[in-house]
Parts: structure tokens; C-alpha cells; sequence
């Protein structure tokens, strides 16, 4: 793995995590997409030889579950978003050299070898487990067959991964009082033979991995608390009929989803170089001699990345990732997303409603690091475009270009002044920062800071006052068009189809995509034609609009689809308890208002957040499974209402001294609707 800059003489291999074939693409999920091509894009733009790809992730339980729902094959239904995300991607302008899937005849073959190649090193082994059964349908319940109790943190989890709470890889197993999601019922654990990977053979080099990896920070160090402590090793079987079969002759089971997934980055580079040759794209030289392979996913799935991955790369020997870069998520309006109450954007929703995708691509590529959550709403979606697109880079564009075109028909005779040169130098040298720092926000600011000097630079000279005859009419108007052309080399990665239009609206040759970033510094052409806007302004009733439809399908979708009185969906609530407590046992909870003094996320954690509140007698720290789905800072000066009582309890390495009451998947806080204040008792 190499810590050079780039570019390197070495090739690259940009991956996305793959998209689960199992639901529609909101704009959650399009921002480790746009993400990853952007940062591709950024690659080539300082001339690294690269490959972009990705894959739909066909198999597991949720795709068998929901596939036996709609009455077809898992294979038919995986498919049929497998296509669906074919045709949205590119709609987006993320353009994968190679888009596969995990249940092609390459990925099955890359997977097979591999596991071979570990069992032939000696990193698997067979160990009898408990796996849950459904004593009822007779038959095992693999991942998200069975769901119940966290042991780590005692939050709900589902299957493989605690997903409510500390955010845990589960084993087979693993979780406590199980119960079935084919009938409800209590689970039973039997035993089961199963396949697992040595993962604790390779704890020394791991600990050394984690040491070289670049990328974002929480993927460096959210691994640690793994690595450096008791590392499990990783069943990698399951009892499921469908995925792709253990190579062993005389066994029933299947390869955990989380083997083969992965392994579709090797094959969807091996199909790429099958497509266009070796002297275009070598996947060999890339993956098993010295490559940089960086990895851009979504923070949950850091674990997977980090520790299992590079495990199986070192036992199949394969080259190891350079990086990876893992994003935060995406909030709407400070909560967070639910598919199944439908409050979400999605991709096709956004597409529909008329909006360019470079928008949407320049909101998700430069709002916050990219390891931060970010909140989405039209209004913040307006204003962004409106100032920065419109206000910045879209003003700059069209006044000094038209006033080009006017004035001299395109490019002025003159040199370009040493002033805008050095700021030209300034924006690549931001660019190429932004690459090598993993930050595709200062990647994608490097554009727009220039226009922003563009604008402040054809301000300060005012070329409009001065004679014709002056030449530093001319001087001027020629630095302009030089930065416009700087602006459109280095917007490319986030914009890319709004980058050639300015291109050709330059009347530059070729394609903006082909050219790097020593392009921005080269003589524009001499003449071109008048020039149109790029951007246009989104009014305010339009948000009004769109947040009133918002708003209808999230309330149709909470009243069900049973068209009945309007009340939420009864299958989505829990029965009440049969079994009462007594006025005596209610006494006994201390539960206080109280108010919150100050909230951050916990480093490493994917849902945890650390709370400081006010409880009257005194504050107590408080951790709280919200940081996904609440905007920490807003939460600030809320009132809420804590259990007091409650045993302290430790929360990934973080004592937590009470309990926030909540509502809900999407943890609506409780709170006062009077004046109670903090200490005061809720009886």
C-alpha cells in the first residue's frame, strides 16, 4: 500500500459499498455514490490511471424474506433492482467503468477461489454453534430471520448486526431471547456445524493495517476497539438456500453474504479489464501486485471494511486497501430517514420534480465533511443553489463571458496576468490537497472559491468603465476567461455535466471529462459563442410545494394502506403488555424532567451519542442511541425526560447515568407540554 501522493504509477480502484437489491435508491444512498465518483473523478483529473466500479449486492436473508413476499424467486427479485439501479445511476452522472453483481458467473468464480485459497492456508475451520430455529416452520433462522436482544448494549438487533444500538457485528448465535420474523414466536437455539475464518490469525497484521490505512478518520479508528482487543473469528456459513454454495462437495450451506459482496470489487475489476484490456486497466496488477484500492462506503459498514475484509485480501493474498472513506449519513429536516413511512427523497423523486442531478451532486459533495451526518431539507437545498450555484459560480460565469463575447467576441489578445495565475495555482493546489486529504468537500470547494475570486477580481477592475483602447480592458477580461476555464476543469468532478457545458460553451474541443487539471492554466480558445446561464434560481414556492408533498405521503404512509380511519398502522405497534405492574412499582421509577445542556457523537460509534443534561439536583451524563437520527446541535436547550434511576450502565468505553425516554424507531424525545422544569418529577 502505498503512502505517495497521488498520482501515482500505480493503478487505482475506486469502490462503492454495494447497494442491498432490496428496496428503491433514496438520496441517502446516493451520497456514498456520488461520493465515490466524485473522488474518481478527482483521481483522473490529476492524471491516475483509475477504475471505478461497483455492484448490486444480491444475496442475504432481507432479499429472500421480501422476495418470498411478493411471491418470486430471490434471483427474479434481486434482479429486477439490480436493473433498477442500472438505470439510476447514471441518471445521477455516476459513471462505474464497471457496474456488476454479485451473483454473476465472475463474481461466483473470484469468490469460490478465494475461499479456497483460505481453507488451503488453513484459515477455516468447522466449530458446532447454536443456531436459532423456528420451532414451528422447522427450519433455521439465518440473520435477519431472527431478531431480539443486543448482548453488548441490550438494544434491539436483527440478525448479523446490532442495528438500534452499539452497531455490533452479531455471530450466529449472539442474540438473546431470539424470536422469529417468519411467526413471532420465541426461537430456540440447536446446534449447527459451520464454516468460520481464522479472523484471529491475522490480529498482528491488522493491528499494523489499521496503523497504514488512509481515509476518513472514523474508519481509522472505530476498528481499534476490535482489533486491539479479543478479535472473534467469522462464521462464514449460513442455512439458506440462496447465495452462493460453501466450495466444499457434500455440505447444504451457503457463503455469508459478507464473503461474497465484498469480493464483487475484484470481479467488477476483473470485468472492466476483460471489457477494454490490460494495457487500458490491468485488475491483477491492481488487486494482487500493487494497486490503490480505496474503499468509499457508509459508516455502518466500517467493521466489515476494516477488519474482515483485509483479513480475507491478506489470506487469499491480494493487495491490501490504501484507504477508506466512510460517510456520514444523510438526515431529513434533523430526523432521520424511514423507508417504511416513506419520509424520505427519493432518487427518482428528485429526478422527477424537474431538478438538474448536479444540483443534488454539489449539495451531497460539499455540505460538511465527509464523514459528518448531514441534514437534507429544501430549504437548505434552495439556498444552497441559489447562493453558491447561482449567486457564485453561475454569476461569475455568465457576466464575464458575455461581456467577453460582447466586447471581444471571446478571448481577448493578452497575457494572463501573474495575480490570476497564482490564484489558478491556488485552486489546483486546493484540488489536489482535497484528493490526497480524502475530502471531496475541499475537492469541490476549490471551484467555487476561484469563481468566488472571479467575481471579486472583475468587481475590483470594473472592465465595463474603461476605454477600448485601454489594455487593461483586455488584460482583465482575458484573466476571466482563463478562470472561468479553471473553474470548469476543476468543477468537473462534482458537476460534470454542467462543467461541459461550460466547456463547450468556451468553445474548447474534446470533452471537459478528459482533460487534467494543467488544462485549467492552458489558453482558452480565442473565440466562442454567446454564452447561457448555467444556473437558475429555485424560488421559495416551490419549497412550500414540495414540503407540502413531503409531508402528504408521510402522513398517507403513517395511516396505512388499509384506508381506514386514519390511524397508524396496527401492525407496525407493538401489543400491549398483558402482564401489570403495581402503583408501588411505578413509584419506585424516579423519572425527572430535564434539559439538555450539550450533545456530540461518540467517536467510533455509528448511533451513540454522549449528553450532558439538567436534572435539577444535578447533571448527569446520559448516552442515547440518537446520533443518526436527531441534529445533535439542535437538540440543545430541549427539555426532556429522563429515567434517573436507572442502573449506570458502560456504552462503548462510555459510562451512561440515566435514560432518555423516547417513542418510536425515529426516537421522538418526550418532552413537557407546559412550563415543568428541570428536577421536577413525572408522576
Amino acid at each position: 500500500m502505498s503512502h505517495e501522493d497521488f498520482p501515482t504509477d500505480r493503478p487505482a480502484v475506486v469502490t462503492c459499498g454495494l447497494p442491498y437489491a432490496n428496496g428503491d435508491l433514496h438520496i441517502g444512498h446516493l451520497r456514498t455514490y456520488v461520493g465515490g465518483d466524485v473522488y474518481a473523478r478527482a483521481l483522473r483529473k490529476l492524471g491516475q490511471q483509475t477504475a471505478f466500479v461497483s455492484g448490486s449486492d444480491m444475496h442475504g436473508t432481507p432479499v429472500a424474506v421480501n422476495a418470498e413476499k411478493e411471491g418470486k424467486t430471490p434471483e427474479e427479485f434481486a434482479l429486477s433492482y439490480h436493473r433498477t439501479y442500472e438505470e439510476t445511476f447514471p441518471k445521477f452522472n455516476v459513471a462505474f467503468d464497471n457496474y456488476g453483481h454479485t451473483h454473476d458467473e465472475t463474481n461466483t468464480e473470484v469468490t469460490t477461489d478465494i475461499v479456497r485459497r483460505l481453507v488451503g492456508g488453513g484459515h477455516v475451520y468447522e466449530k458446532e454453534i447454536k443456531v436459532a430455529f423456528d420451532p414451528v416452520e422447522e427450519q433455521p433462522l439465518p440473520d435477519r430471520y431472527v431478531e431480539g436482544t443486543c448482548p453488548y448494549c441490550g438494544e434491539h438487533a436483527r440478525g448479523d448486526e446490532c442495528d438500534e444500538g452499539c452497531g455490533r457485528h452479531l455471530e450466529p448465535g449472539e442474540i438473546e431471547n431470539p424470536t422469529s420474523t417468519l411467526t413471532g414466536n420465541p426461537a430456540e437455539y440447536r446446534d449447527r456445524t459451520h464454516k468460520f475464518f481464522r479472523v484471529s490469525d491475522f490480529q498482528e497484521y491488522l493491528q499494523s493495517f489499521i496503523d497504514r490505512l488512509e481515509g476518513t478518520a472514523n474508519a481509522r479508528n472505530q476498528p481499534r476497539e476490535w482489533i486491539e482487543g479479543e478479535l472473534q473469528d467469522w462464521c462464514i456459513t449460513r442455512d439458506l438456500d440462496w447465495g452462493i454454495d460453501y466450495p466444499e462437495e457434500g455440505t447444504d450451506l451457503v457463503l455469508y453474504v459478507w464473503v461474497d459482496a465484498p469480493i464483487e470489487y475484484i470481479s467488477s475489476t476483473k470485468q472492466y479489464t476483460e471489457r477494454v484490456g490490460t494495457e487500458t486497466f490491468d485488475w491483477e496488477e491492481a488487486w494482487k501486485v500493487d494497486g490503490d484500492i480505496v474503499h468509499v462506503i457508509g459508516r455502518d459498514i466500517i467493521q466489515h471494511h476494516t477488519v474482515f475484509w483485509p483479513a480475507m485480501l491478506r489470506g487469499a493474498d491480494y493487495d491490501e486497501p490504501r484507504a477508506v472513506m466512510a460517510s456520514g449519513f444523510i438526515t431529513l429536516n434533523g430526523k432521520g430517514f424511514s423507508t417504511s413511512r416513506d419520509r424520505a427523497v427519493w432518487a427518482d423523486e428528485y429526478l422527477d420534480e424537474g431538478f438538474h442531478p448536479d444540483l443534488l451532486r454539489y449539495y451531497l459533495a460539499t455540505n460538511g465533511g465527509f464523514q459528518q451526518d448531514v441534514d437534507f431539507s429544501w430549504e437548505k437545498f434552495r439556498e444552497r443553489v441559489n447562493s453558491e450555484l447561482v449567486g457564485t459560480v453561475g454569476n461569475f460565469l455568465y457576466r464575464s463571458l458575455l461581456f467577453a463575447y460582447r466586447e471581444f467576441g471571446g478571448t481577448p489578445d493578452a497575457d494572463l496576468s501573474s495575480e490570476v495565475r497564482e490564484e489558478i495555482d491556488e485552486a489546483i493546489d486546493a484540488f489536489r490537497a482535497g484528493v490526497n486529504d480524502y475530502s471531496i468537500r475541499q475537492a469541490g470547494n476549490a471551484a467555487v472559491r476561484l469563481a468566488q475570486f472571479g467575481n471579486e477580481y472583475i468587481q475590483r477592475n470594473e472592465p465595463w468603465k474603461l476605454d477600448d483602447d485601454d489594455p487593461q480592458k483586455a488584460q482583465v477580461i482575458r484573466d476571466c476567461v482563463q478562470v472561468a476555464k479553471a473553474v470548469g476543469v476543476l468543477f468537473e468532478p462534482v458537476a460534470p455535466e454542467k462543467a461541459e457545458r461550460l466547456w463547450d460553451s468556451l468553445g474548447e474541443g474534446g470533452s471537459v471529462h478528459d482533460v487534467e487539471v494543467g488544462a485549467a492554466l492552458e489558453p482558452p480558445e480565442p473565440e466562442f459563442a454567446e454564452p447561457t446561464e448555467l444556473f437558475e434560481k429555485i424560488p421559495d414556492e416551490r419549497v412550500d410545494e414540495l414540503n407540502e408533498k413531503l409531508q402528504a405521503r408521510v402522513e398517507e404512509s403513517e395511516a396505512g394502506d388499509d384506508g381506514d380511519d386514519g390511524d397508524a398502522d396496527a401492525t407496525e405497534l407493538e401489543p400491549l403488555a398483558d402482564e401489570r405492574i403495581s402503583f408501588d412499582d411505578f413509584q419506585d421509577l424516579d423519572i425527572r424532567v430535564g434539559r439538555i445542556l450539550s450533545a456530540e457523537g461518540i467517536e467510533g460509534a455509528d448511533k451513540l451519542a454522549r449528553l450532558t443534561v439538567d436534572i435539577g439536583v444535578e447533571e448527569r451524563q446520559v448516552v442515547a442511541g440518537i446520533k443518526q437520527l436527531h441534529d445533535l446541535d439542535a437538540l440543545v436547550g430541549e427539555k426532556v425526560v429522563v429515567l434517573a434511576n436507572l442502573e449506570k450502565a458502560e456504552l462503548f468505553g462510555v459510562e451512561s447515568n440515566g435514560m432518555l425516554l423516547a417513542a418510536g424507531e425515529e426516537a421522538d424525545l418526550l418532552t413537557t407540554l407546559g412550563d415543568a422544569v428541570p428536577g421536577e418529577k413525572v408522576r
